[in-house]
């Protein structure tokens, strides 16, 4: 099983659907080169469409494979085409994306199981009680 993100011509990711694994062409129609190609044919709102993987998240595959496109898709992601990943929305001004292609906000969070709302006119974590 595979799932593939349908993206507009602004880079953002507009739908997500489950599909047929891009290794499996048995029922590839032959007018197309793949899957990807395929599945966009059936979507004109869309101008590209890419593979992404339900087990990768933060650059990281969750089984210790190989991570892919950074993140998995989601409806309001973009798609970077010059690093070919896909990126989470923009959570606050302030944060910044880091190397595994995940918002930090500029203050870490406290790691005291406690829960915090990031607070971004003090830019600071915010106790919630």
């Amino acid at each position: 099983m595979a799932h593939y993100a349908f993206i507009n011509d602004n880079n953002e990711v507009i739908e997500v659907i489950t599909g047929i694994d891009e290794n499996d062409t048995s029922t590839l129609p032959s007018d197309f080169a793949n899957w990807e190609e395929f599945y966009l044919s059936l979507r004109p709102n869309a101008t590209n469409c890419k593979r992404t993987s339900y087990n990768t998240f933060a650059n990281t595959h969750k089984d210790g494979g190989t991570p892919y496109r950074a993140n998995y898709a989601s409806i309001g992601f973009k798609y970077d085409t010059e690093n070919d990943v896909f990126i989470p929305p923009k959570p606050y001004d302030s944060w910044t994306l880091n190397n595994n292609w995940i918002w930090e906000a500029p203050v870490e969070h406290p790691n005291d199981n406690n829960s915090y709302t990031w607070n971004e006119e003090n830019q600071s974590w915010d106790l919630i009680e």
